[in-house]
């Protein structure tokens, strides 16, 4: 019995199921996209509320830090793994589709949350939903693709993030000044619902590593080992736990940033938080859906010379983003430019190149990821991933930030906030070394990987 399941496992894949790239591949990362979109925005759309809120229930910054990082990233980080392994056994369509109808449902009850508690609860709610989101659509995508699109067509899902800064807070700052924080979370989550739905009836489920090995053989569904076992394997590989510890500490700057900026610039600009909400969000998300998508384009013509750019791109691209932040947070309050009435600080041109160069490394490290193990497994390692990304980005990021800030308010007052952020930016510092020591052994392990699949 055995040894027909291994015959069938690794059977000769039948020249008629072999992938290829149709309307439905296209239409399916679009979907996928759309689901990641809304997932950022309901992720992020507390960024643009920190001050309504901490103002209604007398909330302190550490304890906002709480609510916009700690309560979310723990749940996050704990279940995304083993939705992971589940997304590398099971229908990966109908997870992202579950999972991104709980999730907006929670959003929604954020907005009816009459106590700082409830709201605590609810958030931990959004993040159990949206823990079965990335890993799936991460695995999903790369099979969707050969190999030779993966970076440019990753980068392209991982614009998600991007739109959701200007979508979520150009669009959320607006609608918490004119009708309060509460519909804010219901404009948002509602809509998610709808688009779980669509999820679960048009996205294409694609044969596992279809692309990576068409005509001579398919891996197993999934690795027969324990999820512990599965992770302390993937952890032993150099490269992989190198760049998972960079995004680790990439991701505890670049949440802090992405939350806390709004109200620096409510606090240190004199910006309304509508105001703050609009510049932020087109002059951040803009820059970094052209970066993002820069990025992915010239990796993908860049490692056809050299597989080490995978990793390089993204060490490059942290190293020229830390003086734009630092810049940013310092710049004097007192320069703008005034355009069609609206006041645009000069620190705001900073805050685009920021995003340019800050998001070489996400959608770049996952694509990554995805060459440095084999198919049957990238749903645990995009997880595994996206672990040390939220529990050190959402969980600790905002968190301490809020702390930091909280300790230099008696001698600094407004100005606080803004010294708490040019400290955590500076572990982009350590990210970049990280990334630098993992040129070598990721090229390693891609030879190694390329040799299997021949």
């Amino acid at each position: 019995m055995a040894l027909t399941l291994r015959m069938r496992e690794h059977a000769p894949m039948n020249l008629k199921t072999a992938p290829s790239v149709t309307w439905r591949t296209h239409l399916s990362l679009a979907l996928l996209a759309l689901v990641y979109i809304f997932s950022v925005i309901d992720r992020q759309i507390i960024a643009i509320l920190m001050e309504p809120i901490k103002t209604e229930f007398g909330a302190t910054d550490t304890q906002m830090g709480l609510l916009s990082g700690l309560a979310f990233g723990l749940f996050y980080a704990a279940l995304g793994v083993p939705v992971g392994k589940l997304s590398d056994k099971y229908n990966r369509r109908m997870i992202v589709a579950v999972c991104c109808s709980l999730w907006s449902l929670a959003t929604v009850a954020c907005g009816f949350a009459g106590q700082f508690w409830q709201l605590l609860l609810s958030r931990m709610s959004v993040a159990i939903g949206e823990a079965g989101g990335m890993a799936p659509s991460i695995s999903l995508v790369s099979d969707l693709y050969p190999p030779k699109q993966r970076s440019t067509v990753i980068s392209l899902f991982m614009t998600g993030p991007n739109l959701a800064v200007v979508i979520g807070l150009s669009l959320g700052g607006w609608i918490a000044q004119q009708y309060g924080w509460r519909a804010t979370f219901l404009f948002f989550g509602v809509p998610g619902i709808v688009l779980g739905l669509l999820v679960w009836w048009l996205v294409k489920e694609p044969i596992r590593g279809g692309f990576d090995q068409p005509v001579v053989q398919s891996e197993p569904l999934a690795p027969t080992e324990s999820l512990w076992k599965q992770i302390y394997r993937l952890l032993q590989i150099p490269a992989f736990r190198r760049v998972a510890f960079a995004c680790g500490i990439a991701g505890l700057a670049g949440y802090a940033y992405g939350v806390w900026t709004p109200s620096f610039l409510v606090r240190t600009h004199g910006l309304s938080l509508a105001h703050a909400g609009l510049m932020f969000g087109f002059a951040s998300g803009f820059g970094a859906l052209v970066g993002g998508l820069f990025s992915g384009w010239l990796c993908d013509r860049l490692v056809q010379r050299d597989v080490r750019w995978q990793v390089g791109l993204p060490m490059l691209g942290v190293l020229i983003s830390l003086p734009c932040a630092v810049a940013f947070l310092l710049w004097p309050a007192e320069g703008y430019w005034a355009w069609a009435g609206l006041k645009i600080p000069h620190a705001m041109a900073f805050s685009i190149a920021f995003g340019f160069f800050g998001s070489w490394w996400p959608s770049l490290s996952y694509s990554a990821i995805s060459h440095m193990v084999r198919s049957s497994e990238r749903g645990v390692a995009a997880a595994l991933l996206n672990f040390f990304i939220t529990l050190f980005g959402i969980g600790v990021g905002p968190l301490l930030t809020g702390v930091i800030s909280d300790l230099l308010t008696p001698s600094l007052g407004a100005q606080a906030l803004r010294w708490s952020l040019v400290a955590v930016m500076l572990l982009l510092i350590p990210t970049a070394l990280l990334l630098g020591m993992s040129l070598k052994a990721y090229r390693q392990q891609w030879n190694l990987m390329n040799k299997e699949h021949k």
